[in-house]
């Protein structure tokens, strides 16, 4: 049985070593600082992750990060202040095509309206179908696609921007 929840601090580490292990492909644009920053915002209380277990072992998380935090070129599509942003969301490939994503997606949803917010913000690469995927069933819906070279290196080099409404 799997089960959701909000990471505790001193399993941050051990999201860090996922994410190394199982994030990196072509499509996910993931680098030591970024992901420092990442973590020191859950850190901060700034962002949260959920995490996804299986027999209490981590096998996957989400991060939820706080408007205000967020990339500020997000500012373009709404208000910061209204709004939650997904940074990373990873599952161990030995329970990848169980809906676990979508799920973790979901309780950051969850976790969004529970604190009255307008809505929650996620990118991917264009071509990234099994991001697409996982983001549609979670009901995202697309805002933007943009020629994104600098974080982009395959494919079409597009990013794109997904809203989910509350």
């Amino acid at each position: 049985m799997i089960e959701y929840r909000k990471a505790i601090l001193k399993e941050l580490d051990e999201l860090k070593t996922l994410l190394w292990e199982f994030g990196p492909n072509e499509w996910n644009y993931l680098t030591p600082e970024g992901i420092n920053d990442e973590f020191t915002l859950v850190e901060n209380g700034s962002a949260l992750a959920i995490v996804a277990t299986s027999d209490s072992k981590i096998i996957g998380f989400a991060v939820l990060i706080d408007g205000e935090s967020s990339p500020t070129y997000l500012q373009k599509y709404c208000d910061l202040q209204q709004i939650k942003f997904v940074g990373d969301v990873v599952v161990s490939s030995l329970h990848k095509g169980k809906g676990i994503a979508t799920r973790l997606l979901e309780e950051c949803l969850l976790e969004a309206r529970n604190n009255n917010i307008r809505s929650v913000l996620i990118e991917r690469h264009e071509e990234n179908l099994a991001s697409a995927g996982m983001m549609r069933k979670a009901g995202f819906e697309i805002i933007d696609t943009f020629f994104d070279p600098k974080k982009r290196a395959a494919g079409s080099q597009n990013s794109v921007i997904l809203e989910f409404k509350i």
